[in-house]
């Protein structure tokens, strides 16, 4: 345990410093109203999901929902973050995922250890009845921008759209895969939106052939398979062109992912400074307080002399 005071102690715990510098691949079809995201975590997943214990459709639930919190905050164009959060009454009662503008990725879930969960369960099984929210973070200074809707859908992927269609009343194809693989634990997604009639379409191109476009891109997407979307040795550039290589799909600048945890002792100890006093001495077991975060699952404890707090009401 550090000497330290737990205001000062900026320490991190020991988790990995892990990147997978070609994480997210932006792609758009050229003069046509659609555009996209392939996520592809790699080995970043299977470090992100290795941090609890969780049943295997557990785990893919998670790792889903890593790659579709990637996928939407690369849209993001300040310093901020973007959370995907589902709230249920089934035996996954919380599932967080979110992702700074600069790819720091976390989650967690949070489930009924005693429920029986089959291998085969899906999402809509796992969450019940209950709402997805998806949330713009851009700081303290503004107030976080968020948009609900009720959990429809028996996958994360039909859910998202259900939320594209009826929060944002925006056209979008959302596709998700997350398994054990012969190189571990991968989570890999494509996310494709249907554009606005003002940028990069072709100004000779009507309202019927814009549609006619859309569909046509759907189409070629769902032949999409999620071993396609989790096999490490085909790359997002390749995956691509076999879907659209028609469409004369184009490519923008990779962005990376990294794990992004982001306590820290000192984050954690400002916390328990805002204890009154006496709650301090109610948390503390044997002369310490042990905060769990539950994205990295890892313990800090604090000396209870260390921690000042305020005096009780």
């Amino acid at each position: 345990m550090t000497d330290l005071p737990a205001f000062l102690d900026s320490s991190r715990p020991d988790v990995p410093d892990l990147s997978v510098p070609r994480g997210v691949l932006p792609f758009y079809l050229p003069n046509k109203p659609v555009r996209g995201r392939v996520v592809r975590l790699g080995p970043l997943a299977a470090t992100l999901l290795s941090r609890h214990e969780h049943k295997t459709p557990v785990k893919a639930l998670l790792g889903q929902a890593l790659a579709l919190a990637a996928a939407l905050s690369s849209a993001l164009k300040f310093k901020g973050s973007f959370s995907v959060q589902a709230r249920g009454d089934g035996p996954v009662s919380m599932l967080v995922a979110d992702c700074t503008e600069a790819g720091a990725l976390r989650g967690y879930v949070r489930v009924d250890h005693e429920a029986e969960i089959p291998e085969d369960t899906e999402a809509g099984t796992l969450l019940g009845q209950g709402y997805l929210a998806f949330t713009v973070d851009q700081g303290m200074d503004r107030d976080p921008q968020q948009g609900i809707v009720a959990l429809e859908g028996g996958s994360l992927a039909k859910m998202a759209e259900y939320y594209f269609q009826h929060s944002e009343q925006l056209p979008a194809r959302v596709f998700l895969a997350a398994g054990e693989t012969p190189s571990g634990w991968r989570a890999s997604a494509l996310v494709l939106e249907r554009i606005a009639g003002a940028g990069g379409i072709g100004e000779d191109m009507s309202e019927e052939d814009q549609g006619e476009a859309w569909r046509t891109a759907c189409i070629l997407a769902d032949t999409l398979t999620s071993e396609e979307l989790l096999d490490d040795a085909l790359p997002p550039e390749r995956l691509l062109y076999r879907l659209f290589h028609g469409e004369g799909v184009a490519v923008g600048k990779p962005r990376p992912l990294s794990f992004g945890c982001r306590c820290s002792r000192q984050r954690l100890g400002g916390i328990l400074e805002g204890f009154p006093t006496d709650d301090l001495d109610h948390m503390a077991v044997d002369g310490e307080i042990v905060m769990t975060c539950e994205f990295c699952n890892f313990d800090f404890r604090f000396a209870r002399d260390s921690v000042t707090g305020r005096p009780g009401a």
